[in-house]
């Protein structure tokens, strides 16, 4: 369904007027594919590049390098249209994704109106029919997103994401903004619409649980890089990079009494315009040794997973 080819996105930067230019290297020659009707669960943390993944896939920006593939046809070679039918994307926070001043079956319409390929009629039959299936009562179609709760702006985005009936949606934190009790009921919907419409994910989250819960593959993002991808249970069950353990161990409980991880990490924090040479995570890794500084780890695959490291077997 998705075939990412040594895709690279950099970006020029400037501290200020009279600085040096400095070359941020968000996504840094990332290659996978994903068969359709699976969960890609992309974490990391914060500047690691994962939305700007996100961007590259729904071809809301060109790649420095590299080729994005959907069903086999190269992204670059789809018109917007014919683009908008195969993916589609869910954001983060529903108010501000959705158009204050139109009623929610105009916002919902939208995609279907720029297709310009159905009547009034149909389209309006489409909206409603949508509404149903994300749960959203026909009274709810002439109400603004102001008039709506959180859970309720989430659900209308995923209408509108799904109402051209797209392959690919790419979900980017789509319960962050959420209460808890609500982030289940849209993970829920999502799964259902997911085996009722055949759709692939792309779920980028920072919440691990999320993405245990929803993924079918994850693959854990470091300064541009995949340092641990392969299939969600495995590597949940036994992580074989230094960084996917401290994030797995970063998870806080609601535990009274226990105080937050010490993940080991240290204080420093990755900077994408400065990517160390050999392994890029050696500069916060507790068990780097002399090779990590130099040499660039192996990415074979092994059991199915690959790692991005030299002490994962």
């Amino acid at each position: 369904m998705i075939e990412v080819k040594n895709v690279f996105r950099h970006f020029e930067s400037r501290s200020g007027l009279f600085s040096e230019r400095r070359v941020v290297r968000a996504v840094d020659g990332l290659s996978f594919s994903l068969e359709s009707g699976d969960v890609l669960g992309i974490v990391g943390e914060s500047g690691c590049g994962k939305s700007t993944l996100g961007r590259l896939i729904l071809g809301l920006m060109p790649p420095s390098a590299g080729e994005v593939l959907i069903e086999g046809q190269s992204l670059i070679t789809l018109d917007r249209r014919e683009r908008a039918r195969l993916i589609q994307p869910v954001f983060q926070d529903p108010f501000s994704s959705l158009n204050p001043r139109q009623r929610v079956r105009e916002i919902v319409g939208l995609p279907l109106a720029a297709q310009g390929a159905l009547s009034a009629a149909k389209q309006r039959d489409a909206v409603m029919d949508m509404l149903a299936r994300v749960g959203l009562s026909d009274a709810m179609a002439d109400r603004f997103p102001a008039q709506l709760s959180g859970g309720q702006r989430q659900r209308v985005a995923i209408a509108r994401a799904l109402v051209l009936r797209p392959r690919i949606v790419v979900c980017d934190e789509p319960t962050s903004a959420l209460d808890v009790s609500v982030q289940a009921q849209i993970l829920n919907l999502l799964a259902d619409l997911r085996k009722d419409l055949g759709l692939t994910y792309i779920f980028i989250s920072h919440n691990l649980a999320v993405v245990e819960h929803v993924a079918t593959e994850v693959a854990v993002m470091y300064l541009g890089r995949f340092v641990e991808h392969g299939p969600a249970a495995p590597l949940f069950a036994t992580p074989r990079h230094p960084y996917t353990r401290a994030l797995l161990a970063s998870v806080l409980t609601p535990e009274p009494g226990v105080p937050i991880p010490d993940v080991g990490l240290g204080e420093s924090y990755p900077d994408p315009s400065n990517v160390p040479a050999g392994c890029r995570f050696h500069p916060r890794c507790p068990m780097a040794i002399d090779r990590c500084r130099s040499d660039t780890p192996p990415t074979e695959p092994r059991d199915g997973r690959v790692t991005e490291c030299f002490l994962a077997a």
